[in-house]
C-alpha cells in the first residue's frame, strides 16, 4: 500500500506541473521560441498551450485511473508497485516532451513565415546596480553540511572495529536494507562520500549561479528584475532544502549502520515518508511561488519598436543552451522551472559529468 501511495501522488505531482508549465515560464517565451510582446497572444500560440495542457491532463487522469484499477483488482507487492509508478512517470513525462518538441517546431515555423520581430529593433539591457539587490543564500549555508558529512567520516572510522562484517548498499521500499557488501575501509564510507559529492555539487551550483549574468528585458524591465531575483533567491532556499533533506537522510542512513539499533523499521519508514513528502510539497512550492512572478504581472515598458535580444540561435530545440559568447555557467530555462547549463563553459561538462562519474566511481569500489 505504501509503495502504491508514494507512485501515486509522484504522478500526480509529476504530472500537474509538466501540463502546467507554459503558463509558468515567461510570456515571451513559448515552448523555447522567442516571441516578441506584440504576438505573446496570438492565437497559435495560446492554442498551442490550452493544447498541450489539456491533453497531458487528460492523459495523467486516464494513467490514473488505469493504475488505481489495476492495483485494486490484484494482488502486488508495493516493489512491484513501484516500479510500474515510476515506468508510468516516464512515459508521462517522454510524452509530454513529444508533444513539446511538436510545438516547438510548430511555433518556430509560424514565427520564420510571419517574420516576427522582424520590424523591430533588438536591445539587450545591463544594470550591474541590480546585484546589488540579489538575495541569494551565501555560500556558508552550503558549506555547513559539507563539514557535518566530515565528522560523520571520522566518527565512521573511530567505529570501524564495532562495524558489521556486511555492510548496507541499498534500502528498500520498507526502509530496510535489501542489499549489502563486505566490509573494507572504503566500503564504510561510501554513503557519505556520495553524500559529499552532491554537497560539493550543490554549494558549486550556487556559487556558479550567483555569478552568472541576471538577463533584464527591454521592453519588462522592472517586472524581469523582479522575477530575476527572485529567482535566484527562491531557487537558493530550495537548493538548501534539498541539501539538508539529503543530509539529514544519508546521516541516519549511515548511523543506522555503526548502530543497527539505532533506528526501528516503523521509524525509519516514517523518515523515508516524511522525506518524501517534504520533497515533494517543497517542489510544489518552488514552482507554485515563480509561476506567481511571471511577466504578465505589471505594465510594460518602452515597448513601441524594439524587442529584446532573440537568442533563439543559442537553444537547440529550446531545451539545450550552447553560447560562446555567454560567460554565464547557468541560465534560466526556458521550458519548465530553474536552471541548465551553457554547454559552451568547459566547467558546465564538469558539473554535470563530474558528480556522475565519481558517484559511479565510489559505488563500483565499494
Amino acid at each position: 500500500m505504501d509503495g502504491f501511495i508514494f507512485s501515486l501522488v509522484m504522478l500526480v505531482v509529476i504530472g500537474l506541473l509538466q501540463a502546467f508549465v507554459p503558463y509558468w515560464v515567461k510570456e515571451t517565451i513559448v515552448f523555447g521560441v522567442t516571441v516578441p510582446d506584440q504576438q505573446v497572444y496570438h492565437p497559435v500560440v495560446k492554442a498551442s498551450k490550452k493544447i498541450y495542457t489539456l491533453t497531458l491532463l487528460g492523459l495523467l487522469a486516464i494513467i490514473i485511473v488505469g493504475y488505481v484499477l489495476w492495483h485494486l483488482n490484484s494482488t502486488v507487492n508495493d516493489e512491484l508497485l513501484i516500479i510500474v509508478g515510476i515506468i508510468l512517470q516516464f512515459i508521462l513525462i517522454g510524452i509530454s516532451m513529444l508533444m513539446y518538441l511538436i510545438l516547438h517546431n510548430k511555433i518556430t515555423e509560424l514565427k520564420k513565415v510571419e517574420e516576427w520581430g522582424a520590424e523591430l529593433k533588438q536591445v539587450k539591457v545591463t544594470d550591474w546596480s541590480v546585484r546589488a539587490r540579489d538575495e541569494m543564500l551565501p555560500i556558508f549555508y552550503f558549506l555547513l553540511p559539507i563539514f557535518v558529512v566530515g565528522g560523520l567520516i571520522i566518527y565512521t572510522y573511530s567505529q570501524y572495529p564495532l562495524l558489521p562484517e556486511n555492510i548496507a548498499t541499498h534500502w528498500g521500499p520498507n526502509g530496510q536494507p535489501d542489499a549489502f557488501t563486505n566490509k573494507n575501509r572504503f566500503s564504510v564510507i561510501a554513503i557519505p562520500l556520495i553524500l559529499l559529492v552532491m554537497q560539493i555539487m550543490f554549494a558549486g551550483i550556487i556559487e556558479l549561479t550567483r555569478r552568472s549574468g541576471i538577463k533584464i528585458s527591454v521592453t519588462r524591465t522592472k517586472q524581469s528584475i523582479r522575477q530575476q531575483l527572485a529567482m535566484r533567491k527562491y531557487s537558493s532556499w530550495f537548493m538548501f532544502l534539498m541539501t539538508m533533506l539529503i543530509t539529514i537522510l544519508f546521516s541516519i542512513l549511515q548511523l543506522t549502520t555503526i548502530h543497527s539499533d539505532l533506528v526501528g523499521e516503523s521509524t525509519m519508514l516514517t523518515m523515508f515518508i516524511v522525506f518524501i513528502f517534504i520533497t515533494i510539497i517543497g517542489s510544489i512550492a518552488f514552482a507554485v511561488k515563480l509561476s506567481s512572478l511571471g511577466d504578465s504581472k505589471g505594465d510594460n515598458y518602452s515597448t513601441s519598436g524594439i524587442t529584446d535580444v532573440d537568442e533563439d540561435q543559442y537553444w537547440i530545440g529550446g531545451l539545450i543552451y550552447f553560447n560562446r559568447n555567454d560567460p554565464s555557467v547557468f541560465v534560466e530555462k526556458r521550458f519548465g522551472v530553474g536552471w541548465t547549463v551553457n554547454l559552451a563553459r568547459p566547467i558546465a561538462i564538469a558539473c554535470i559529468f563530474g558528480p556522475i562519474v565519481l558517484i559511479l566511481l565510489i559505488s563500483i569500489f565499494a
